[in-house]
C-alpha cells in the first residue's frame, strides 16, 4: 500500500533532511525496504538505496548549488529553452527563461508539476545558449 501523501504532495513516509549547519532543507529520505534513498527538492532520486547515514551524506554532498545553475526545458518540436529555477516547492516548480543577469530583460515563466518532469534537465554542452551574438 503506498504511503499517504502530506498536504503538499510529499509522500507521508518521506523524511525531510536539513543541513546540520543552517537547517536549510536539502530534500528527503524515502524508505526503500530496509534502506533509504536520497531525494532532491525537485523530487528526484539522487542516490540508490543506502543506509540512513549514507543517504544523508548523499543529500549533503549534492547541496543546493544546482538551484543556481542554468537548466534546459525540453519542448516538443523546438530547441530546448535555457531556463533558471525560480521556485521549487512540493506543490510546483517554476522556471523562467534565462535573463542573463539583466534586470530589464523580458522573461517567460513556466509552471511545472512537482516532482519536476524529465523535460527539465541540467543544461548540456551543445544546447542552444539563448542569445545571438552575430546574425548575418
Amino acid at each position: 500500500m503506498p504511503a499517504l501523501e502530506s498536504p503538499t504532495g510529499v509522500p507521508g513516509d518521506w523524511i525531510e533532511h536539513r543541513r546540520p549547519d543552517d537547517r536549510e532543507a536539502l530534500g528527503w529520505l524515502r524508505p526503500d525496504g530496509d534502506d533509504w534513498v536520497a531525494v532532491s527538492l525537485l523530487g528526484r532520486d539522487v542516490s540508490g538505496p543506502l543506509d540512513w547515514t549514507a543517504a544523508e551524506e548523499a543529500l549533503e554532498a549534492t547541496g543546493l548549488a544546482w538551484m543556481a545553475e542554468v537548466w534546459a526545458l525540453e519542448r516538443d518540436g523546438a530547441d530546448p529553452l535555457r531556463v533558471r529555477l525560480v521556485e521549487v516547492t512540493p506543490d510546483r516548480v517554476v522556471v523562467q527563461t534565462d535573463d542573463f543577469g539583466a534586470i530589464d530583460a523580458t522573461v517567460e515563466r513556466f509552471e511545472l508539476p512537482w516532482p519536476a518532469p524529465d523535460a527539465l534537465r541540467p543544461r548540456r554542452e551543445g544546447d542552444p545558449d539563448g542569445r545571438v551574438l552575430f546574425a548575418g
